[in-house]
């Protein structure tokens, strides 16, 4: 009986079934992608590394780590650091990363040259490989040179991939790399200079690499030197793609939730039509039982079909998830296809269809057979215990499956609330609307502005459910498009005059005078002349910091610890600065205690208190200093910032260097400024802020894409939705229509008011969308970037007519047949 009756409404239930295909497929589709690429991840953690296990200082490694060095025998070392780079065929600078390798690194994956002989010969050669992006930049081929501090390099070749780096991190600072004994000739290692010492290890076959490291980490620890092994290094790789993982997920679950309520309004349209068929078979002596099962069946039937299909195309559309996220991965994702995410699919489809029609289905269960003689179903009986208890089970199932999403149950919950609260509102609205419309309904309107607006509150209208599917889509693409201005804004350098944008670091005392005199004729300012001067924590409190690393039970963060300090020391606070606890302290007095200002987070992290003692060891010289005040930060402020502060009269005379800070009208300038710094100081780094926040920009835009990507399930299923709820009321609308002609109206009043209704529900439901929208951006801007929030234009300009529009295409298509026939036609044919 199922199989008969869904045969003669196959069309309908087509509609259902494409209602939830698209939710399955995003689902289904991320869920393979998420496995292919942990099981990368996993197959591929040695060439990620290029070795088994890593030992890295941020210094010269003492004697105890050296001796632990030789023991193992490490296969190849390294030096990086950032560093400007000169190119004398065309006077071009660039910030670079340089790598100078000994050995014959790396011992798993390969180094992509071109020439490909050119990994095998830049080391004998004497020569440079740069980053391919970089030479195309700068119109540079092999055979050309490249000047890093005192030395010049022939370029040997182009330097298209090594292990462990990505489009975007080689973007902020392309990879150079040199043979490592020339490193002392380029005179770039200077006092201040960030750098890391990388040794290279090949485990042998019976060495327990994790084992290792969990012996020697903290040996290492105390050294201020770490080790890294293969697969620690790719379980990290692995949790910060999963956070991407889990938000295209619940991309993909909103567009699922969205197929849900097409499901579920669809099947109410559906039920209420085959009531009367339903009281029927009851007297004929069908049970509650056989006529609740003959459409549930139905039901399962479109959940596993739909299942199926959408699990089809989501294992056909995994295959495009390599290229949209080519820029942030370090490697080549192999796909292959496993059977988990595939059931998971079609077992998805299945439940979220019967969980979601139960409601309506219910209603199945209660017809009397006298409803066939009443025409009506004003009598039927709604079970309040039923539904509540429907209701309990689609509000756990959707917590239960978000927090499955998220690993974690308090997200989980919050995700849930969100849910509800939007849908509520937006249900909230729908319903106001229509009561508005019949407490304040204009009857001196013309017949068909009047008849379009009766429309939106008649029996068996589709208000709620439309303004539900249209407002739901264009909250999510209207929030996601606010997100990305948020972001954009934020990083934004241009027309900011008061604002440094180049950024000199590394530069020595006995420097100073001469860069600024280079600065200063060319019409700049300087606007910040900050001294850095680097040490580390001895003591916190009355506890040596070596013994705190050793005690399990302390809550001091290791990051305190073992992390090199860059401080400075001024008179007055800055613009990103404001005090919370203590007093300011512009001046030491002699004989008086030093009175730091730290920052909240690492007060926070070591546990310190206003007055609490601490010893800073100032390479070798200890100073012993009380915590006077502490600041709240503003990091992401345009401005250095600085953890902890020393007042003046203090640190004068310590080993120091300097950062300058200038700003620069526009590109020439910017150019001019920094080819005649890198030929006078090759030991000064510049950091160009245009060009980095171009880069960011270009990041956030390819994080948008992917975003818009994932989003365009949801619209895309919203849309499916929104033709199946017109389509499915498409029946009921034919006969008002019929009706309407019969007695006498035109084709072209018909057309005007089922037109008007449309307009009426796109421009309610997009309106609705935008303007929680713009209440989600505001909480995002405000409690998230804490950044102003100002709106754009665009979604009230493109997104609210656009889906309109839309909207009343579909709505147009309905009544196609009612226009071009004559009503007895119209009529015999619905019949």
């Amino acid at each position: 009986m199922a199989w008969r009756d869904g045969k003669a409404s196959i069309s309908r239930l087509l509609l259902f079934m494409a209602s939830i295909i698209l939710g399955i497929a995003a689902v289904v589709s991320i869920q393979l992608f998420s496995e292919n690429l942990k099981d990368n991840i996993k197959n591929q953690s040695k060439g990620l590394m290029g070795a088994d296990f890593i030992i890295d200082s941020k210094q010269l490694p003492s004697k105890k780590v050296q001796a632990i060095i030789d023991s193992l025998g490490a296969n190849a070392s390294e030096v990086n650091f950032v560093s400007m780079a000169a190119f004398p065929k065309n006077e071009g600078t660039k910030l670079v990363k340089v790598r100078a390798l000994e050995g014959e690194f790396p011992f798993y994956g390969d180094l992509e040259t071109a020439p490909a002989s050119a990994a095998a010969t830049y080391q004998k050669l004497g020569g440079a490989l740069v980053d391919a992006t970089l030479l195309l930049q700068y119109n540079l081929k092999p055979g050309d040179s490249i000047k890093l501090g005192k030395l010049t390099f022939p370029i040997i070749g182009a330097l298209k991939s090594i292990p462990g780096t990505t489009a975007i991190s080689s973007s902020v600072a392309p990879t150079v790399l040199i043979p490592f004994r020339f490193i002392n000739e380029t005179e770039l290692l200077q006092q201040g200079s960030r750098k890391e010492y990388q040794y290279f290890f090949v485990a042998p076959p019976t060495m327990d690499i994790e084992l290792l490291a969990k012996k020697l980490g903290p040996v290492l620890d105390t050294e201020n030197a770490d080790i890294d092994t293969h697969t620690s290094t790719s379980a990290r790789l692995g949790r910060s793609y999963d956070n991407v993982g889990r938000f295209l997920n619940l991309s993909a679950f909103i567009a699922l939730l969205l197929g849900c309520i097409g499901i579920a309004s669809s099947v109410h349209i559906y039920i209420k039509e085959k009531l009367k068929n339903v009281a029927v078979l009851k007297c004929l002596g069908a049970t509650r039982k056989q006529t609740f099962l003959i459409y549930l069946l139905q039901i399962v039937g479109i959940g596993l079909i739909g299942g199926i299909l959408g699990s089809a195309i989501g294992v056909g559309l995994q295959y495009a998830f390599p290229y949209i996220l080519k820029g942030f991965l370090p490697f080549d994702i192999q796909i292959a296809i496993t059977a988990t995410p595939i059931l998971m699919g079609v077992t998805l489809g299945v439940l979220m269809s019967v969980l979601f029609a139960l409601l309506p289905l219910l209603g199945t269960w209660y017809v009397s057979p006298l409803e066939v003689l009443r025409g009506t179903d004003d009598h039927l009986v709604k079970p309040r215990k039923a539904r509540l208890f429907t209701l309990a089970a689609i509000i756990l199932f959707i917590f239960l499956f978000s927090f499955w999403l998220l690993k974690d149950a308090v997200n989980g919950l919050l995700f849930t609330v969100g849910i509800l609260i939007t849908f509520a509102i937006m249900a909230g609205v729908s319903s106001l609307f229509m009561k508005a419309i019949k407490k304040y309904f204009p009857s001196n309107w013309g017949f068909t502005t009047r008849q379009s607006l009766l429309n939106l509150y008649r029996p068996n209208n589709q208000t709620m459910v439309l303004i539900l599917s249209i407002g739901l889509g264009t909250f999510l693409i209207s929030t996601l498009y606010f997100t990305k201005d948020i972001l954009l804004a934020k990083t934004s350098v241009e027309n900011r005059t008061k604002d440094p944008n180049i950024i000199l670091m590394d530069v020595q005392n006995t420097q100073k005078e001469a860069v600024i005199n280079t600065i200063i004729p060319k019409g700049l300012e300087i606007i910040d002349n900050i001294p850095i001067v680097t040490m580390r924590m001895q003591r916190i409190k009355e506890r040596l910091v070596n013994d705190i690393r050793q005690d399990s039970t302390s809550e001091i963060n290791s990051w305190i610890l073992n992390h090199e300090f860059r401080t400075t020391y001024r008179s007055e606070l800055i613009a990103s600065e404001e005090i919370i606890a203590g007093t300011w302290v512009q001046q030491m007095q002699p004989g008086e205690p030093i009175l730091i200002s730290i920052a909240d987070n690492i007060a926070k992290d070591a546990g310190l208190n206003i007055g609490d003692v601490v010893v800073f060891n100032i390479q070798g010289v200890l100073m012993e200093t009380n915590v006077g005040s502490i600041r709240k930060v503003n990091w992401a402020n345009l401005q250095l910032n600085f953890s902890i502060v020393f007042p003046a009269g203090v640190l004068e005379n310590a080993p120091q260097f300097n950062v300058l800070t200038t700003y620069v009208p526009n590109d020439a300038s910017s150019a001019d400024l920094q080819r005649d710094l890198v030929q006078k100081f090759p030991t000064i780094s510049i950091l160009d802020l245009r060009q980095i926040f171009t880069i960011v920009e270009d990041v956030l835009n390819k994080i948008a894409w992917i975003i818009n990507f994932m989003a365009f399930f949801s619209i895309l299923t919203g849309i499916i939705v929104l033709i199946g709820s017109v389509r499915n009321s498409k029946y009921q609308r034919i006969k008002e229509s019929v009706l309407l002609r019969t007695l006498g109206a035109k084709s072209s009043q018909i057309l005007q008011i089922t037109a008007l209704e449309y307009v009426y529900l796109g421009m309610l439901g997009s309106l609705v969308g935008i303007l929680l929208s713009l209440i989600s951006s505001q909480l995002i801007a405000t409690l998230v970037f804490k950044e102003p929030f100002i709106p754009s234009v665009v979604p009230f300009l493109v997104f609210l007519p656009g889906i309109t529009l839309l909207v009343l295409l579909i709505g147009l298509s309905n009544i196609r047949s009612v226009l071009k026939s004559a009503p007895l036609e119209v009529l015999r044919k619905e019949g």
